[in-house]
């Protein structure tokens, strides 16, 4: 089952698989995409905390490899206090027609991607189409930042903004721009949604911000600009309102 990943080490983007760290990560992982998992690692001590003895009940349910390795965990964790390490392989998938979307152009900040991600599972969202050179979903970092809500998602690269307006034209798309035309509390939204965002320098450029409706959300002029995850997060629980 190790076949072809040899010697873990710290993650890098090029690597076949990646790392889901701590306990309840791990559990996600496990129950959301165990086809995928290589091998699960656990540190000696950490039968002692909540979630471990389930994780060892997956494992021998799903014959998923388990082993105890604090020395492993150590040089790939970046982390000092991890007591479990799921290994799993990259996989792929598509986002679903008819269903809401969120869509990022170039995201860059992996902090600001793993919370939006959380967020999108706490309102409902389940796919996320990321445009261009956008973060790696797949960085230990951004798992860590969703909580393990990555493997409760599908996700998927689109090299334009056009090429996912011509796999999806049928949803009703929404643009967020400092200088939209509508404010957020006044537009009726219509399902399917894709809501739209840019990155967190730039915003979304001239071009992109016409393939929908472009909206914008109030808030003091003493702020510049929302922060992306903050901005997506008010977007999704303005279209649930």
């Amino acid at each position: 089952m190790n076949e072809g990943i040899g010697k873990l080490k710290k993650y890098q983007k090029k690597f076949d698989h990646s790392y889901a760290f701590g306990i309840y990560p791990t559990l996600d992982l496990l129950k959301g995409r165990s086809e995928s998992v290589i091998k699960v690692l656990l540190r000696k001590d950490s039968e002692r905390f909540d979630g471990v003895k389930e994780i060892v009940d997956l494992c021998k349910q799903r014959d998923i490899p388990l082993e105890y390795n604090d020395r492993l965990i150590g040089k790939i964790a970046f982390k000092e206090n991890t007591y479990a390490v799921g290994v799993f392989r990259k996989y792929s998938s598509e986002l679903v027609v008819n269903e809401n979307h969120i869509v990022l152009v170039e995201p860059r900040n992996m902090g600001n991607v793993g919370t939006i991600i959380r967020s999108m599972v706490g309102f409902e969202f389940k796919n996320l189409a990321i445009v261009g050179s956008g973060v790696d979903v797949f960085s230990p970092k951004v798992i860590s930042s969703t909580m393990g809500n990555l493997f409760k998602i599908n996700f998927e690269y689109f090299s334009s903004i056009g090429e996912y307006v011509e796999r999806f034209g049928n949803h009703n798309r929404y643009s967020f721009v400092l200088g939209g035309n509508r404010s957020i509390s006044e537009v009726e939204f219509k399902e399917p949604v894709s809501l739209i965002f840019g990155n967190e320098s730039k915003g979304l450029s001239p071009n992109d911000e016409k393939v929908g409706e472009s909206v914008y959300i109030p808030h003091s002029k003493e702020l510049e600009s929302l922060n992306l995850s903050v901005a997506v997060s008010l977007a999704m629980w303005e279209f649930r309102k």
